[in-house]
């Protein structure tokens, strides 16, 4: 299922159109027909369907925690799409180990980086966790069809974390956990792979 996030319900004219949009592209572009007078749609190619649903943000950041299982793709806008990412980040550990990528499939150019951005107050401290730039990276290599050298990426970073050797944020989680600096993780991960 694809799944339309958004607060049409109060943000009628910015939101709403998003929602009215999404539907609109379903149906014109792919041939979607609404079920039972709409708005939801269902897709069908290859003998196979695709179901395009809606849900307001405020519910959907409820939803997405307790039955994920009912979510496969979502599509919101900017300001909804930084309030899940960083909801259910926090479900694996928190921002630090997110990683991002921006692709153009039509020129294939693509971009990779940290989800949370910079964070210039812990410039020089050796501190955060490298997992979100790492996994960033790992993206990159399967982008380019460098297949092993991303699986050797997330087994080395697995059982880095397995062993409990972490950075601050993720010490703070877990019980016995060893507290390394940044760099020092990075040395695990690399004895690790």
């Amino acid at each position: 299922s694809v799944t339309l996030v958004h607060k049409g319900n109060i943000m009628k004219f910015t939101e709403g159109a998003f929602r009215d949009w999404g539907y609109e592209v379903a149906q014109s572009e792919y041939n979607g027909t609404e079920i039972d007078g709409g708005p939801w749609t269902s897709i069908r190619a290859d003998g196979q369907e695709l179901l395009v649903k809606d849900v307001i943000a405020d519910a959907f950041l409820q939803q997405i925690l307790t039955r994920p299982a009912e979510y496969d793709v979502i599509a919101t806008l900017n300001l909804n799409g930084d309030y899940v990412s960083d909801a259910l980040a926090a479900c694996v550990g928190g921002i630090g180990i997110a990683p991002g990528g921006n692709i153009n499939y039509e020129s294939g150019h693509a971009i990779y980086e940290a989800t949370h951005g910079t964070a210039p107050k812990y410039a020089g401290q050796d501190k955060v966790n490298p997992g979100s730039v790492i996994l960033s990276g790992e993206m990159m290599l399967r982008h380019l069809e460098w297949g092993e050298a991303a699986d050797l990426i997330i087994k080395a970073l697995a059982a880095t974390i397995e062993s409990k050797v972490v950075t601050y944020d993720f010490a703070r989680l877990m019980e016995g956990a060893k507290e390394v600096k940044c760099s020092e993780f990075g040395t695990a991960l690399i004895e690790n792979m």
